[in-house]
């Protein structure tokens, strides 16, 4: 005889569920357009128990950058991983890592959302200078991890155009954020996946000798 136990899932806190609300309304939306007390009456809080976990909505925009910078990270570095596994070039390791991550994009219901980074950067006017250098920093940590990968990839495989391997990290970035933003504006969800693969194939030519 079996016996099976259902183990409910973890509780979320008020914390994690006002997070998980104001992410969802600015994506959306903006910031701009988000308000507290939207925010606290989907979670079903007073505004006086929002303000008890963020005291204003610069504090909540540190915790949603915070969050996803985190939430990014560990999707990378298990791409990484996997790649790693796969290959020990590191030009094929970065090209399966890109082909990866447009999987990834790709099998997101409705297309990858959006970017709290993307949506901070836009509306930076709003915010103060702690938000905009958390932003910063998380630009500049992208940067530092694919520039080390793309300086592996130029000792092995040199380039056919001279390029800074910062400037490479920052393209691959950009095609990130702008993919995006074409996405949404033209409500095409696999702009990015495409956009991606694109920048795929333009990181092979660079790095395979003609």
């Amino acid at each position: 005889m079996s016996v099976t136990t259902d183990i409910p899932p973890p509780r979320t806190t008020t914390r994690e569920r006002i997070l998980a609300v104001a992410y969802d309304a600015i994506i959306e939306k903006g910031f701009e357009a988000t308000s507290v007390e939207e925010i606290a009456t989907a979670v079903g809080i007073s505004r006086a128990g929002f303000f008890y976990h963020f005291p204003d909505k610069n504090a909540l925009a540190r915790a949603l950058i915070d969050a996803q910078v985190v939430e990014e990270g560990e999707m990378l570095a298990g791409i990484e991983a996997r790649a790693a596994e796969l290959s020990d070039d590191p030009l094929q390791q970065m090209l399966i890592a890109m082909r990866l991550m447009a999987e990834r994009y790709h099998g997101m219901p409705g297309g990858y959302t959006g970017c709290i980074l993307a949506s901070a950067i836009f509306q930076d006017r709003l915010f103060d200078a702690e938000v905009k250098a958390a932003n910063q920093r998380s630009q500049l940590a992208f940067r530092a991890r694919f520039s080390g990968k793309f300086a592996a990839i130029a000792a092995l495989h040199p380039p056919r155009e001279a390029v800074d391997p910062d400037d490479m990290a920052d393209l691959l970035n950009a095609v990130i954020t702008g993919g995006i933003v074409v996405s949404r504006a033209i409500r095409d969800p696999d702009v990015l996946v495409r956009q991606m693969l694109l920048a795929r194939v333009m990181v092979k030519a660079m790095y395979t000798p003609g």
